[in-house]
This record gives structure tokens, sequence and C-alpha cells, in this order.
């Protein structure tokens, strides 16, 4: 299955936002070293647009948004203490591919679960210097059924999911005719999350962070990793909620409770040696959290990394209550406080190589987004899809995902999308078999 690239185009700005070239500042949450990566993921649209075309309607529509999110034409660059800061002038597009590809959605079961190799076709895969040059990369794919899908590759220092879904539903209402967007984005960063004066480490910001110098997260040594998705039914997961509840008398939020199944699964089948410290990574919206909360519009990157931690022995061995109620208690972290101390730490430690180590398993919860929210005027998404193999620190992230929306009703649940290294994945199988069959290792 091969897609055929037709061309590249430049999107500029449809009135010049501004006559002379300037430097934007990000802010210490844009700057942790972890969105050091470009975010690749697509949507898919099964419509049969006929004209016209989508690849003109959404070329014409980010040209008129670009007027208000003109920094995703704009450049990466480094600065002093390895930060970067985004670079604008006069006349920088932002790229878009238009592609087509001779086979419908229908017969790819609408991308739900779709061929690994095909798939990397749908979205632009810039190399890291090009992510910088070009920190927005769009695609739009038209299929044999007159569907389409819209790849995206977007650093992670311009922004995160949801404001990446605050810039594309801009898009989508001026596709649809809207005079103006709805949401005015707004931009000083360096102000609303920069640093305290002197700033200051308190909390349990540093039991989780350390510095190495070097230390790269995406360069893990753990071998070829390969990437599946496995299903997850209501009813094996109310069982395991209700198992977990007659085992210590809490209840369990979905992301705690099968959380700390996949975790522990994960490490099991990885054979990471049991004195090894190990961490569960997922990313907090703080928006409203922060002392003031965040302006209505702000887009940039408003979530900080959380953890829970374990020796891996310890998390093989416990009670699988024990490690839901670890990730349930590391969410009262979640405070004003470490938020600025972590922003504190990035200005005190920038360039001395802040981590949280090897062995971190990153996890994050696609179900409730808004990702398919994004209609061009055909209506929403039927499928949401990520790329990304590094996430939170993480090269073996897990998300969980809705089934695509065209076959609702044929499935309960939702899937698991897992990426792990090839020795562990087969092992791993076992453990969502035992999963399925209601086996959950509870002690």
């Amino acid at each position: 299955m091969q897609v055929k690239i037709l061309e590249t185009k430049s999107i500029l700005p449809s009135t010049p936002p501004f006559n002379d070239d300037h430097v934007l500042p990000l802010s210490h949450l844009d700057n942790d070293p972890n969105l050091r990566v470009t975010f690749r993921y697509l949507r898919v649209y099964d419509n049969k647009p006929t004209d016209p075309q989508p690849f003109l309607v959404i070329a014409t529509a980010l040209s008129s948004a670009l007027l208000h999110y003109y920094p995703l034409a704009a450049t990466l660059r480094h600065v002093g203490n390895q930060r970067l800061s985004l670079f604008c002038q006069v006349g920088q597009g932002l790229p878009l591919v238009n592609a087509t590809v001779d086979y419908t959605l229908e017969s790819l079961n609408y991308l739900d679960d779709p061929d690994s190799d095909f798939v990397e076709q749908l979205v632009p895969d810039p190399d890291s210097e090009e992510g910088l040059l070009n920190p927005c990369i769009l695609q739009v794919t038209v299929f044999k059924c007159g569907g389409f899908t819209l790849g995206a590759a977007i650093h992670h220092a311009l922004c995160d999911g949801l404001g990446a879904t605050q810039f594309f539903n801009a898009v989508a209402e001026l596709a649809r005719g809207a005079a103006l967007v709805s949401v005015q984005p707004g931009w000083d960063r360096a102000r609303l999350l920069g640093p305290r004066d002197p700033p200051r480490v308190e909390g349990s910001v540093t039991e989780f962070l350390r510095l190495e110098k070097g230390f790269k997260p995406y360069r893990q040594a753990v071998g070829p990793v390969v990437r599946e998705c496995f299903n997850v039914t209501d009813e094996c997961l109310d069982q395991l909620k209700r198992a977990l509840l007659e085992n210590c008398g809490l209840s369990f939020t979905t992301f705690e409770a099968l959380g700390a199944f996949l975790w522990r699964a994960k490490v099991r089948c990885s054979g990471i040696p049991g004195d090894e410290n190990v961490k569960f990574a997922y990313a907090t919206n703080v928006r409203k959290i922060v002392k003031p909360p965040l302006p209505f519009g702000y887009w940039g990157n408003g979530c900080v990394p959380m953890y829970a931690q374990l020796i891996a022995k310890e998390l093989v061995e416990q009670p699988l209550w024990k490690t839901a109620e670890l990730i349930k208690r590391s969410k009262s972290n979640t405070t004003d406080e470490y938020v600025r101390s972590f922003i504190d730490f990035q200005e005190l430690h920038s360039g001395d190589g802040i981590t949280a180590g090897n062995e971190v398993s990153g996890f994050t919860d696609w179900r409730h987004l808004g990702h398919s929210s994004v209609d061009f005027g055909w209506g929403g998404p039927v499928t949401v899809f990520p790329l990304s193999r590094h996430l939170l620190g993480s090269v073996e992230p897990c998300f969980f995902l809705p089934y695509s929306s065209a076959n609702a009703g044929k499935k309960d649940g939702f899937k698991v999308q897992v990426t792990l290294r090839q020795t562990a994945m087969p092992p791993f199988r076992e453990e969502m078999q035992k999963f399925s069959s209601k086996e959950f290792g509870l002690s």
C-alpha cells in the first residue's frame, strides 16, 4: 500500500501577522527536556466530499488560522542554557503535504488498528533538525472513497495535545465558514509559567527527577520496539475494579486500576532487574491548578509530568491494589507548589541533564481529550491514532484510545495501544490474555 505525494505547499498567513522579525520566548514547561520531540498523530475522516476537495478547504482555512497561530510557522532554535526559543520571520509558511492513496477506508477498517508500515506514510516524519526548522508539518491524504486523513507532526515544545486541539478547532471552524475564531489564542508564556525570584524547589519534585549530564531520555538502549493494540472490555474492567474494591476498600478509576495492571505486566515481561527503580509517568493538566489559573485561550504546554515509583521487584510481587493506590496517591502532588517547583527546577538545572531516569513507563488517556471535535465541515474524525513512541521520557508509551466510531456498536470498552521492547511483547500478550479471562493476579 503506497501513498502518493502530490505536492508540499507552504501555507502563509492570509494577512501578514507582523512586519518585523522577532523572537518569542517559551515557558519553562515548554522547555522540559522530555518535550524535545515531535509528536505525530492521525485523524481519520470517513467522508465523501466531492467539491471542493479537503486539501483546498483545509489549506484555505489554515492560512486564515495562521494569522492567529503564526508561531506554528516559525523556527525553534537553541539559546542560552540549552533552552529553545521561537524565531519568527516575515514570510514564513507552514508545510502542508497533499497526498492520495488508492484504497477505501472501509477496506482498512477505518485505520482502527492499522498496519504499522502503511500508517507511517500518512503522517510527516521529520528528523530532529527538520522538526526544529518546521515545528508543525501537516499532511492531507485523500482515499479512494473520498474520505481523508489529517496527519500532524508537531514539536512538543510548541504545545501539548489540548493546545494543538485548540489550533485545529480554529482551522476547522474557519473551514466551516466562520469569519473569526471563537477562541483567541494567548502567548505571554514566559511570564505566566516562568520561575520565581529567587527560584526554589520544594516538595516531591526531587524525589522523581535527578541530574545526569548528557542523558538523552529517548536514546535508551532497550533494543527494537513494537506497537500493538489490545481490547479492554467493560465487563473485564468493571470486574477488576470490583475485585480491587473488595481487596482494600478503595475505589479506583479506570486509569488507576488498568494502569496498575499494565505497568506491572510491562515490567514483569521486560526482564528488568529486581533492584531497578521503575516509574509510572503521566501528564496532568494544570491550567486551572496554578495560581492564578492560565487564561482561556492559552495554548502552550499546560501539563506537568507526575510519577509513581517503585523497585521493580516490589511492583511485580506486591498486591495489585497497592500499586493502584500508589498511582491514586501520586495525584495528590498536583498542586500549584508542585508546578512552581517543577518550573524552578528547570530554571536552576537547565543544561544539567534533568531526567526521571531509565525504565519510565509513560501512560496517557486519549478517550476524553476532544480530538473528535475537529470538524472541517463533513463531520468529526471517526478514528484518532497516535504514532509517537516517545512520551514523558518513556520509549515504551501506552495510550488508552476509543474505538473508531465507524465501528460503533461492534465492540464495547476501548483499546490500549502498547509500545514495548520486542522481546517482551510475547509474554505481555499472555498477560493480556489473562486479563481478558479475568485472571488479574490480585495478590
